[in-house]
């Protein structure tokens, strides 16, 4: 119901209050927090989701590794790692912006350091790619600590450089040579291609945000794009995933296993799926049904609309991400956030992408949904950059101490207060 105002004296008029801006719940989305709570909320849900689907998706691993003693053996672990990086994105979005300058450069140097480990006793290989290191159960991908070190570091140097941006050799160094080089060449030596396409895309959104001339991209496309083709055809795994893309090799019982599979978990989900914890294909049929093939099982369970709602959560997290960039005038802020979104945005794209056919299958998480502790916790304390930057925003940190904390508006209202009170 709208509310009216007296207009003014002589006119005869009465004017509405929805005509003197945006007023109830069309303010709130211009309201300082509004990026805050948006990107906290598809934060969450995204998480919840994949623990519910890692839970549906990996029951039946779980029970073949512990021979039928418990369906939650990967449920758990995710469990874990989700707790834990709830706890590092709380924490992260509590440390303001000038202390994400001061950890950039530590947070690089730590993850080339770890990186260089993975070439040690200390690097364990997994499906042909040696990017991990792990001492007995305990493994982690160092490469997804550099995603970080790569946004951070380009911000701090680029939004430094400022208008010089427009000579190409104060965007070479110091961001591209050495940093970007010796990270993105660390993960090439492990094999890892997938999660260089990624870097490639933090570093291409990092310099675009930034300003950077763009004949620098064609020449960062055209060395990207022949050291794919390199790579490729020097790689006999990633040559046969390149060719079951292509339809060249159709073998239901080798590389095309994974993708036909996939694609035959969405034509059985149909429309509106077969109902959750249902899905036929995680019964041993779909390699990595948990984790690279997760979206496939969603489909099959849920149908058309759980797709739709994961990549409107994505959706949204970009157009979040978007309103951060517009809403600041602090430019290492504009690079970081830029950065922090081409990598989930990318990282997602590729992975449903490979799961629909649209791309070759690479071997990429989806983010905050997949089965797996590096990738979840690093994309949490990404998330938890985010929010600080957000927080940021003009009015959004006085806004926030000033709402009631929900266990403070409990008490108000408990029998008895308000006469204490």
């Amino acid at each position: 119901m709208s509310s009216t105002t007296a207009a003014p004296p002589g006119t005869g008029k009465v004017s509405r209050a929805d005509d003197l801006g945006p007023t109830g719940w069309l303010a709130r989305f211009d309201s300082p927090v509004t990026s805050y709570y948006v990107l906290l909320s598809v934060s969450v849900v995204l998480v919840v989701i994949g623990l519910i689907m890692v839970l549906s998706a990996s029951s039946v691993m779980s029970l073949v590794a512990t021979h039928n003693s418990t369906p939650y053996l990967f449920f758990r672990k995710q469990l874990m790692f989700a707790v834990l990086g709830g706890l590092v994105m709380l924490g992260a979005s509590r440390i303001p912006v000038r202390g994400w300058k001061a950890l950039s450069l530590p947070i690089l140097g730590g993850s080339v350091l770890a990186m260089l480990l993975v070439f040690t006793p200390l690097g364990v290989t997994v499906n042909g790619n040696r990017n991990w290191i792990g001492a007995g159960s305990f493994t982690i991908q160092p490469a997804e600590f550099a995603k970080i070190g790569l946004v951070l570091v380009g911000a701090l140097v680029l939004s430094a450089r400022g208008r010089s941006l427009e000579r190409l050799k104060n965007v070479i160094l110091p961001y591209l040579f050495p940093c970007v080089l010796v990270t993105v060449g660390l993960d090439l030596g492990g094999g890892d291609l997938g999660t260089a396409i990624v870097m490639g895309g933090i570093v291409g959104a990092v310099l675009f945000t930034a300003g950077v001339p763009r004949k620098l991209f064609a020449w960062g496309l055209a060395g990207m794009a022949a050291a794919a083709i390199t790579l490729i055809v020097t790689s006999p795994n990633r040559l046969g995933r390149f060719d079951v893309w292509l339809g060249k090799d159709t073998n239901p019982y080798g590389a095309a296993r994974q993708p036909l599979h996939g694609r035959y978990a969405l034509a059985d989900g149909g429309w509106w799926g077969v109902g959750l914890g249902a899905s036929r294909e995680k019964w041993q049929w779909l390699p990595e049904a948990h984790n690279d093939f997760i979206f496939a099982i969603i489909g099959e369970e849920l149908g058309l609309p759980g797709t739709l709602v994961l990549l409107g959560l994505f959706c949204a997290f970009a157009l979040v991400c978007y309103r951060i960039v517009l809403r600041t005038d602090d430019l290492f802020i504009k690079i970081a956030t830029g950065g922090t979104m081409a990598w989930i945005v990318v990282q997602a794209f590729v992975n449903i992408g490979a799961v629909i056919g649209l791309l070759p299958v690479i071997g990429l998480p989806l983010p905050l949904v997949s089965y797996g502790g590096s990738s979840l916790m690093t994309t949490m304390a990404a998330l938890g950059i985010l929010l600080s930057f957000a927080r940021n925003e003009p009015g959004c940190t006085e806004a926030l101490s000033a709402r009631p904390s929900v266990v403070r508006r409990t008490i108000a209202v408990l029998p008895g207060r308000r006469g204490r009170d």
